[in-house]
């Protein structure tokens, strides 16, 4: 225990030390966070009356991250099966990075999740009447809580065993929670399907074909995000990451993404064929209902940037291929938030079942908040990676200083 309290502190102390663009890239992000905290302590006294949301449309941006944020939280997975259950050696260090990103990530789900509750000190009600297991929210809460268990205790064990320099412990520690992290992982995003397509009263949502689509996008933009995160660790650490993933990982986002735009043009050819009376948050999103149409140039700016980069994915990449796959992470990425989040959960609020237009747009207030908790995750996740390099190449270990500990133990000597 002394041991694991010791490297905790020293874990704390190292996360304070780097060179100047470390310090710029962490005080802008504590701005940015400072920012949004002002921007909900706002809100929290005057209430969501400082949002844009209504008694018509009482779900939006808020809502709209958290759909997506689990996607790419349980995006993980897609690292941990070929590194553990087809024993791709190369992948062993990267999937902790994927992990240490989804640990940030659920956190992040949890403040979205916070924020959008206009009174957050009645969260307690829901364990005071845990409706288990009939209602859906008791079980968002509990796969959303496991899942960042899991990976903490994942990360943890890994990081520590490294840190002591002894390998992790397989069949006890790694294979069963990495097999139960693999399940898991699938079902987060499958349960925050169901809350959607379970509830009757919303027609947009009421679609076996909600929880695939869900997966589908999630095993795109996830792996999307973790190349560009790999690459940052690459070059701005001394941590190397073979090639080899890269291209592994673009094949992953490749067939993620082909899947994700079948399942849309289905579900499209679905809606707009058969001109079911309930199609019409359908048609308000693709054409418009009169002279309501907010939502249409996002829902096809998502599908222009989704067709664009699947485009991209398949045309053979040659020398330059990082810079086109780099390209189309930042196209996939930016569409699928917008058809998961505006393109998803808005539409089904409008119209109202009493037949009611009100169409829904951010206040200022709103995207502080939701970017202030975005750098807040951020800035977890880039503490974490700072921690995480030395341990992985050695520089830190339970019988060697860091190069910063050695100038503190130099100063102290003298």
């Amino acid at each position: 225990m002394s041991e694991y309290v010791r490297f905790l502190v020293r874990s704390f102390r190292l996360s304070f030390v780097g060179d100047w663009k470390y310090y710029t890239w962490m005080f802008v992000l504590t701005c940015v966070s400072l920012l949004g905290l002002n921007a909900y302590c706002k809100q929290f006294v005057f209430g969501l009356g400082e949002t844009g949301m209504t008694d018509q449309v009482s779900w939006g941006l808020y809502i709209a991250n958290f759909t997506y944020l689990v996607g790419m939280a349980a995006a993980a997975v897609m690292l941990v099966i070929p590194a553990y259950v087809y024993r791709n050696k190369e992948l062993h260090d990267v999937v902790i990075f994927g992990e240490l990103l989804a640990v940030a990530v659920i956190i992040m789900c949890l403040l979205f999740v916070t924020v959008d509750l206009g009174r957050p000190d009645r969260f307690i009600h829901l364990f005071e009447r845990f409706n288990f297991p009939l209602s859906m929210l008791t079980w968002d809460v509990i796969v959303l809580n496991g899942y960042l268990l899991l990976n903490v205790h994942i990360t943890g064990y890994l990081i520590f065993s490294a840190y002591r320099k002894r390998e992790p412990n397989k069949k006890l520690f790694i294979i069963p929670f990495v097999l139960i992290a693999i399940v898991w992982a699938i079902s987060i995003h499958t349960v925050t399907a169901f809350l959607y397509s379970g509830l009757g009263g919303r027609p947009f949502w009421n679609h076996a074909i909600i929880a695939p689509r869900f997966i589908a996008s999630a095993f795109a933009a996830g792996p999307a995000f973790i190349i560009l995160t790999l690459q940052v660790i690459d070059r701005f650490t001394s941590h190397s990451v073979p090639i080899g993933v890269f291209r592994l990982l673009r094949q992953i986002v490749t067939v993620a993404m082909t899947i994700n735009v079948f399942l849309l043009v289905s579900e499209m050819f679905t809606e707009f064929y058969t001109g079911a009376g309930h199609s019409l948050s359908t048609h308000y999103l693709f054409f418009g209902l009169g002279d309501y149409h907010a939502l249409v140039p996002w829902i096809w700016t998502a599908i222009g940037l989704n067709t664009t980069a699947l485009v991209l994915l398949y045309i053979p990449h040659g020398k330059r291929g990082l810079w086109i796959l780099n390209v189309a992470c930042v196209l996939m990425i930016v569409g699928i938030w917008i058809e998961k989040g505006m393109g998803l959960i808005v539409p089904a609020f409008i119209p109202t079942p009493l037949g009611e237009i009100v169409e829904y747009t951010p206040t200022m207030n709103e995207i502080l908040v939701c970017t202030g908790i975005w750098a807040f995750g951020l800035l977890l996740y880039t503490i974490m990676v700072r921690i995480t390099v030395p341990v992985l190449n050695g520089e830190l270990t339970v019988d060697t200083l860091h190069p910063s500990e050695n100038t503190h133990a130099a100063r102290r000597t003298v």
